[in-house]
């Protein structure tokens, strides 16, 4: 039996670039929104194959500000999944839109586009599906039932709703940056594409997220991104380098907007990630997914992630198992059992119905039984660049250990 080690979940990944990078912006005397920022829009949308991209401070940020570029408000539905964190559907509610929960495709994470067409009514304007860990969603599947279902669309006169010839299709792609579909990347597959950066994703800025985007029909992308720009800078006319410029000190306020900008210190920090991305951290990644797929390929006990579409390749942001016939309290013993090892796991996602901010919703409990199923035998093994075979194979060892014991 090898030493005791202490495993993290998922520590973020800072390399000497990462530092200079952000000492670099130190030393500017420019701290917030600025070149580096704008720069670091350019690369992301080149890297997702986009027209155009929004950095802000989060991805709820991202999300939000889609729903409220695009007037969704009282009296509007916007289906989604209750297997996601919270924010996703938080945002809808701050618009006072209602969210509609439909469920997951059984033995998968993901949205089921026969229950999103079910669920679409007049009421509806936007479908948000979430790639999970890492892994797309069925894009193609969700356009063609809101294609076929176009007929249905009454998008509100007077916003940008008028765009679009059918729902709007949001994907939180929180966790799949880098990840692909049909051989392109997320990012240019939805209508609208948010991206997290937060500390424990594949990319970090520390804080920070994106909406990517390219044009829609007459909506151009230039239009996107300056109303975009002004909800996130409290409607200013000017960003802050335009005001601080000698003599630009005037600006007006457009429109009643949010504090919602990324900093150009985040923004060197995601920079000198995203140099990094293809070439070290996502391969990285793959190697300790593939490890993990490996060392449990023969473990009775457990289900392995069903992420094995070829039309796909994920970001791996998480490595989800789920542990065969057993409850929720049995699943709640084995991630406390591992921790008393000194290894940290997750679970990914306790339902959002079952949150004492959504008790009004709790009620439909009953029309997701895949989504409660799946939490209760989902557990998220630690996965990130530093990780070792050795590592992994450690983990496992006393994960066979634990399940044996239970």
């Amino acid at each position: 039996m090898s030493e005791p080690r202490i495993i993290a979940f998922s520590p973020p990944d800072i390399s000497q670039r990462e530092i200079d990078a952000v000492v670099e912006v130190l030393r500017s005397g420019w701290l917030t929104t600025g070149p580096v920022t704008r720069a670091f829009e350019r690369e992301i949308a080149a890297y997702c194959g986009a027209e155009a991209a929004v950095c802000l401070s989060s991805a709820t940020a991202g999300l939000e500000l889609v729903l409220r570029l695009l007037g969704v408000g009282p009296g509007d539905e916007v289906i989604t999944t209750a297997y996601t964190f919270a924010a996703t559907c938080n945002v809808i509610r701050h618009t006072g839109a209602s969210p509609v929960f439909v469920d997951i495709k059984e033995g998968e994470f993901h949205l089921c586009p026969t229950q999103v067409e079910r669920a679409l009514t007049e009421k509806t304007k936007v479908v948000i599906p979430v790639d999970f860990a890492g892994w797309p969603c069925d894009y193609d599947e969700l356009k063609d039932v809101l294609t076929s279902r176009a007929s249905l669309y009454r998008p509100a006169p007077g916003t940008l709703q008028e765009s679009f010839d059918r729902v709007v299709l949001l994907s939180d792609a929180a966790h799949s940056f880098g990840a692909t579909y049909k051989g392109k990347k997320v990012g240019s597959l939805a209508d609208f594409t948010v991206f997290s950066f937060h500390a424990v994703k594949n990319l970090t800025t520390a804080e920070g997220g994106a909406v990517v985007f390219s044009g829609a029909g007459e909506l151009s992308c230039q239009r996107v991104r300056r109303e975009l720009m002004l909800l996130a800078m409290h409607g200013q006319s000017k960003d802050a380098m335009e005001k601080f410029r000698m003599g630009g000190w005037f600006y007006t306020i457009e429109v009643p907007g949010y504090k919602y900008n990324m900093t150009d210190i985040a923004a060197a920090l995601g920079r000198a990630q995203l140099a990094r991305y293809d070439g070290e951290l996502l391969p990285k990644r793959q190697a300790i997914f593939d490890a993990y797929s490996e060392a449990l390929a023969h473990e009775a006990r457990i289900e392995l992630p069903p992420f094995t579409d070829r039309r796909k390749t994920g970001s791996c942001h998480l490595y989800p198992i789920r542990v065969r016939g057993r409850d929720e309290g049995t699943r709640n013993s084995i991630i406390q059992k591992m921790a008393e090892l000194g290894i940290s796991t997750n679970v990914h996602f306790i339902p959002v119905l079952s949150h004492p901010a959504y008790l009004d919703f709790a009620h439909l409990r009953a029309s997701i039984p895949n989504t409660f199923r799946t939490y209760e035998s989902e557990i998220s093994m630690p996965i990130y660049p530093s990780l070792t075979a050795g590592d992994v194979e450690y983990i496992c060892d006393r994960l066979r250990s634990v399940l044996e014991s239970i």
